[in-house]
């Protein structure tokens, strides 16, 4: 069997250096590069299975690089920064980032960091009593989901959603109309809500949100319970 491959972006001889040795020790297969065009490239050419990016890299941030990342994959990510403030944390989120750890770091914990994301992503996708893959597709007006295969799509176009947006489309597509608080839709869809930050689920209804403009700018099933939480209305309900 093949190892699972990470590449590393990070400018820090040393904190690459402890990186690389602690995912090795863990099995992984690693590559590391020192700047965002060069983790572009080479996530092109070679389509690692795991990223750790870091924010401040000499040409560009580590969010344009998942910006740019973004646009063709779903890659599992984990931000890596000296950066500390919530702002930069929820802009990593919104982005499409998994986890994010903040500088000094234990290596130790972020490997187990990356395990933990990694099962989540290969061995169990998004889960309802915790939101499953299993089950009768679902279809509410112009959007449909295929539990199976992890799909959802905007009249008939593949929306790409990863797997907590899935999971939030879900629960809403199977109950229409009731009004989630974002506690609610943390332990529907989260695997460890208690870690997620306050304005996560905020941050994943905004990217869900921008999915769906891509299919139509006027389009906005999901809508917002000011103080309360979020709902999903079919068109043509009240």
């Amino acid at each position: 069997m093949s190892k699972l491959s990470v590449l590393i972006v990070e400018d820090e001889p040393t904190i690459a250096e402890t990186l690389i040795y602690s995912l090795e020790t863990e099995g992984f297969a690693v590559t590391h590069v020192e700047t965002g065009s060069g983790a572009i490239d080479h996530f092109r050419n070679s389509k690692p299975d795991f990223l750790v990016l870091d924010v401040g890299l000499p040409d560009m941030t580590g969010f344009e690089v998942c910006r740019e990342i973004r646009k063709i994959s779903e890659i599992p990510l984990l931000f890596l920064t000296a950066r500390e403030s919530e702002i930069d944390r929820v802009v990593g989120l919104e982005l499409g980032a998994d986890d994010y750890v903040a500088k000094p770091f234990s290596p130790r914990e972020l490997t187990a960091r990356i395990h933990a994301i990694l099962r989540r992503t290969w061995r169990n996708p998004p889960h309802t009593e915790k939101v499953d893959g299993c089950g009768s597709d679902i279809t509410l007006g112009r959007i449909t989901l295929i539990p199976d295969r992890y799909e959802a799509q905007c009249d008939g176009e593949d929306l790409q959603l990863s797997r907590y947006e899935f999971g939030m489309l879900r629960v809403f597509m199977e109950h229409p109309g009731r009004v989630y608080t974002r506690d609610q839709l943390m332990d529907l869809v989260w695997d460890e809500p208690e870690a997620a930050l306050d304005r996560t689920v905020d941050a994943h209804i905004k990217t869900l949100r921008k999915k769906l403009h891509r299919i139509d700018q006027e389009f906005d099933p999901v809508k917002t319970h000011r103080g309360i939480g979020y709902s999903f209305s079919p068109p043509g309900s009240a």
